[in-house]
């Protein structure tokens, strides 16, 4: 089931808004010519055509390809032998490392994805042919910002090794970010700690938010049994804010404490970080006595969890 059946909740819903996105998706899905197994006319599924684009010129690991697309393995490697067969794609062995399999284009799988270019920007000059330049403009301007809402329905989020690449990636932008907004920068070697040890099972949790496979966000916990567990590196991508992104890492990182046993959860925070302190209070949490000597904070928070 995608993350979006997943998080969504019908019965919440104004049934006019529901109604209205049914009708976008159909027309959408008869704009490019969807509604077939043959896609621009090629004789595939918008699947294949579509893994044709994403294995691009450079191919592409399988694990990137799940994780960019959000399909599941037995999917996947269906569609990849169908492409196989048809001489477009081949699969092999990572040259560096064969335990990882890697996807590349046939040269008739490039002459394909070539094609499958040229017919998809026939489709949409065809979309904007009969509309003035004015009503293009306000096509343009609306797609885009549809694209920008969808993005927190396909965001993905996951318990992640916090002494993995990408997530002392996200920790590394999070230090950086204090550092610039903070008055007098920040040292993580004065803060007190949340290092690896402390954010793996069964001392705590690290869950990152991806965006088609990339590390767009993340928020971190260290459990204490029953007692409160610790919020903390709470960080959300500059491109991604607006969204609700952090509302939802917020709702994770309670559901994540809850299921260890905490029954609250407790964090420290900033007066330069007005927006995260907006949103911890927009999410029932309390501001309370300091409970630690946090040499960066200037508000303690906690919020008991049902």
């Amino acid at each position: 089931m995608s993350e979006m059946l997943k998080h969504a909740s019908v019965t919440e819903m104004n049934p006019a808004d529901i109604t209205q996105i049914r009708s976008f998706n159909r027309t959408v899905a008869e704009g490019i010519g969807a509604l077939n197994d043959h896609f621009l006319g090629r004789g595939r599924p918008m699947g294949e055509s579509r893994l044709l684009w994403e294995i691009g010129p450079q191919g592409v690991d399988l694990r990137v390809l799940r994780e960019r697309l959000g399909l599941d393995s037995g999917y996947l490697s269906r569609t990849l032998a169908s492409l196989e067969r048809q001489g477009l794609v081949q699969v092999d062995a990572h040259p560096d490392d064969r335990r990882v399999r890697r996807a590349s284009l046939t040269e008739a799988g490039s002459d394909e994805r070539a094609e499958l270019e040229r017919l998809s920007d026939a489709v949409a000059g065809g979309m904007l042919a009969p509309l003035s330049e004015a009503q293009r403009r306000r096509l343009i301007g609306a797609m885009a910002e549809v694209e920008r809402l969808l993005q927190p329905s396909l965001m993905r989020f996951a318990i992640e090794d916090p002494a993995g690449e990408e997530a002392q990636w996200c920790i590394g932008q999070y230090f950086a970010e204090l550092n610039t907004r903070f008055a007098a920068g920040f040292d993580p070697s004065l803060s007190l700690s949340a290092d690896a040890r402390e954010l793996t099972a069964p001392h705590g949790a690290l869950i990152v938010a991806r965006l088609h496979g990339a590390a767009m966000s993340c928020v971190a916990l260290k459990f204490h049994g029953k007692a409160a567990a610790e919020l903390k590196r709470m960080w959300v991508s500059a491109s991604a804010r607006g969204l609700g992104v952090g509302r939802r890492l917020l709702a994770e990182a309670e559901r994540h404490a809850l299921e260890s046993g905490a029954k609250a959860v407790r964090l420290e925070t900033n007066d330069a970080l007005k927006e995260a302190i907006a949103l911890y209070r927009q999410a029932g949490y309390i501001e309370v006595a300091p409970f630690s000597d946090e040499p960066y904070a200037d508000h303690w928070f906690e919020k008991a969890l049902r």
